[in-house]
């Protein structure tokens, strides 16, 4: 720790708030994804760090400085991570789920999951911080890695965050979360095993890269296609077996053929085609989509689509049917 560090940090237990922000705000962003990839949630995100900097606050005068601020303020934000996966277990999930779906190609289990503002990465490294780690932090924050996640067990998630995409040493996770360096290998080589199970096959290094004339036409094909309403012309743009997912519906539509049949339903129930914003999640392109309503002479916040690409198609559609999650990415309540 440095003599600036350590003069920042006796003024901060002196109750010095400004000396705590300027400790604390270099790792807000990070934190903020970090328990965003263990809890799925963007909303419960924001919560979270907001309680990890408020313990923080609390809790200052028992840092001991044997490990760094950042390691310490990620010890919080990963326990209060944790704790709160152990209440969704054990909390009823009200959420609606449609009755009436086109038939899938499989059901899984439902995962609690919500996308993430490419807004929210600013000021996050785009290298991995720490030698060990194994993932970027782009591929990390793509929805299939964070889908993956949602599949483990608490414990794992965090073993698997803390080692494999953030390169914390096996002693420091293990004091992160209380117990022992064997059991924090053990965790890890059950997450490993299954988590790299559940990734798609590579392919992602074959995207276009963000914001390139490859990437803007076949999105703007999609959009032009979705406000037409335009089945077929979706169609065309999807890889041989891409994948339509809703989170947290466990139905899943795989293939051109399915995916029309799912769309043409879902088109005819809607009796209207959809109004697109474009926006970015998870690193990925994705779309606002507000349904118009033509009593009141607006479009309404309807639903989030993230595409992932694959050369000049498109191989996969997530569709969020959640709207809450629109002020996150500044979408507006209504289009006129």
């Amino acid at each position: 720790m440095t003599s600036a560090t350590e003069y920042t940090l006796a003024r901060a237990r002196a109750g010095d708030g400004d000396a705590f922000r300027a400790l604390t705000d270099p790792y807000r962003r990070e934190l903020q994804l970090h328990v965003y990839r263990i809890v799925g949630s963007a909303q419960d995100a924001e919560d979270l760090l907001q309680e990890t900097l408020l313990a923080a606050w609390r809790d200052l005068e028992r840092f001991e400085g044997r490990a760094s601020i950042r390691a310490w303020l990620y010890r919080i934000a990963t326990n209060r991570a944790l704790d709160a996966v152990r209440a969704r277990r054990h909390r009823p999930d009200d959420r609606q789920r449609s009755t009436e779906v086109t038939e899938p190609t499989r059901v899984t289990e439902p995962i609690w999951l919500e996308p993430y503002p490419d807004a929210l990465l600013d000021g996050i490294p785009d290298q991995a911080p720490g030698p060990e780690a194994r993932y970027e932090i782009k591929e990390a924050t793509a929805l299939a890695f964070v889908v993956g996640l949602q599949h483990l067990p608490g414990q794992q998630r965090a073993v698997l965050m803390l080692r494999d995409v953030l390169g914390f040493h096996a002693g420091e996770v293990a004091e992160m979360l209380e117990t022992t360096e064997p059991s924090v290998n053990s965790l890890l080589q059950r997450a490993r095993a299954a988590f790299e199970s559940r990734l798609p096959a590579a392919g992602r290094e074959r995207a276009p890269l963000p914001n390139s004339k490859l990437e803007r036409d076949i999105v703007g094909r999609f959009a032009d296609a979705v406000e037409a309403g335009d089945v077929d012309g979706m169609v065309a743009l999807l890889t041989d077996d891409a994948w339509l997912t809703m989170p947290p519906e466990p139905c899943e539509y795989q293939g051109p053929a399915a995916i029309g049949v799912f769309l043409r339903d879902r088109d005819v129930r809607r009796g209207v085609a959809l109004r697109l914003v474009s926006t970015r999640a998870n690193t990925q392109p994705a779309f606002g989509a507000y349904l118009p309503d033509p009593e009141a002479g607006i479009a309404r916040p309807y639903a989030l689509f993230v595409l992932a690409l694959e050369g000049d198609r498109i191989s996969a559609v997530t569709w969020f049917g959640d709207n809450g999650v629109f002020p996150l990415f500044g979408l507006a309540p209504s289009l006129p």
